[in-house]
Order: C-alpha cells, then sequence, then structure tokens
C-alpha cells in the first residue's frame, strides 16, 4: 500500500515529538548530578506512580524512555559511556541535588519488593555498573556526611582545648594556693 499524502505529516509529528524527548531528556542529563538506569518491567502503573511520588518529593525525575532516545540523549549530553549500558526498558530516575539520593530510593524500593532491578547508573560524570549503583545507595546522604565531619573534627578539637585549659587551671590554682600560704 503506498503512502498517502496524510501519512507525512503524522510521521513529521512523530519524528518533531522524538527530536524534542530526545533534546528534553539531553539537558535533563547534562544538569543531573546522578542518574540511575533501572529495569521498570514487572511494575504495576500504581507502584509506578507511587515511586515517582516518592523521587518526585525527593527532587528526582523518573522518565520511562525508549532505549534508543534515551542513548541519543546521552551522547548529546556528553555521557556517550553512559549510552552503552543502555538496553531493553529503560527507565531514568535522575538527580540534580544529593549524589546518592536516586540510587538509595531505588534500591530500598528494589530490597522491599525485588522489583525494579538496578542496572547502571552515572555518577557525576562517571558511569557505574549495578554494583556501584548498590555502594552509591548505601552511602549516608550528603547532610549526614557532613555531620559525621563535623564531628570528627570537634572531637579533636576539644580534646585539645581541655589539654590545654588543664594546665592553666593548675597554674592557676596553685598561684593561688601559694598566695594563700604567704597571706597566712
Amino acid at each position: 500500500m503506498a503512502p498517502t499524502s496524510t501519512d507525512k505529516p503524522q510521521e513529521t509529528r512523530a519524528g518533531a515529538r522524538k527530536v524534542a524527548a530526545v533534546s528534553q531528556l539531553s539537558e535533563k542529563l547534562s544538569r543531573a548530578t546522578s542518574a540511575v538506569v533501572t529495569d521498570y518491567r514487572g511494575l504495576t502503573v500504581r507502584q509506578l506512580e507511587d515511586l515517582r511520588g516518592r523521587l518526585r518529593a525527593e527532587g528526582i525525575d523518573y522518565i520511562v524512555v525508549k532505549n534508543t532516545l534515551a542513548r541519543r540523549a546521552a551522547v548529546d549530553a556528553g555521557a556517550a559511556g553512559f549510552a552503552d549500558v543502555m538496553s531493553g526498558p529503560v527507565g531514568l530516575a535522575i538527580g540534580y541535588g544529593d549524589l546518592s539520593a536516586p540510587a538509595r530510593i531505588l534500591f530500598e524500593h528494589f530490597r522491599s519488593t525485588r522489583t525494579l532491578p538496578l542496572v547502571a547508573g552515572l555518577a557525576e560524570g562517571q558511569v557505574l555498573d549495578g554494583n556501584d549503583v548498590r555502594t552509591l545507595a548505601e552511602l549516608p546522604s550528603r547532610d549526614v556526611l557532613l555531620s559525621r565531619l563535623a564531628a570528627a573534627l570537634l572531637g579533636p578539637l576539644s580534646t585539645l582545648a581541655a589539654s590545654l585549659d588543664s594546665p592553666l587551671s593548675t597554674l592557676a590554682a596553685t598561684l593561688e594556693a601559694y598566695r594563700d600560704k604567704l597571706a597566712a
């Protein structure tokens, strides 16, 4: 069957939608601090919406996209190595803040439901395999790491301050006792 004149505009519109989708995804990937590739098969629509809601609350986008479009977007965003890990049905969790947040939320979901396996990831330009993404998921959040760093730095400083204060206190007490002895 020969194409009719009405087939051309539909193909053009579909092509324009694909170009727009690639452009939008490329822009998101270029702004992202991290991204996680998942295999979304096995999720119900309700589970997917619940997961998207939890991710959205953390400022993370979850996009189900054809792997060919995702590959093009990754190459356009300057992450050609990331394009190589996308095969099969692709769900992308794209985070813009805390580096480990997308991996952590998705891994918690995987642990509780055994659906949505973590295939690969991208963290600050580095391509990660599934095991590296799990390791990233187990890292504490940035705020927790900063508070641990502050506590680690504060401990020795407190000890130093107490060590410096102790001899001065002892010297002051000795001089006070000597003054009292001289006065008596």
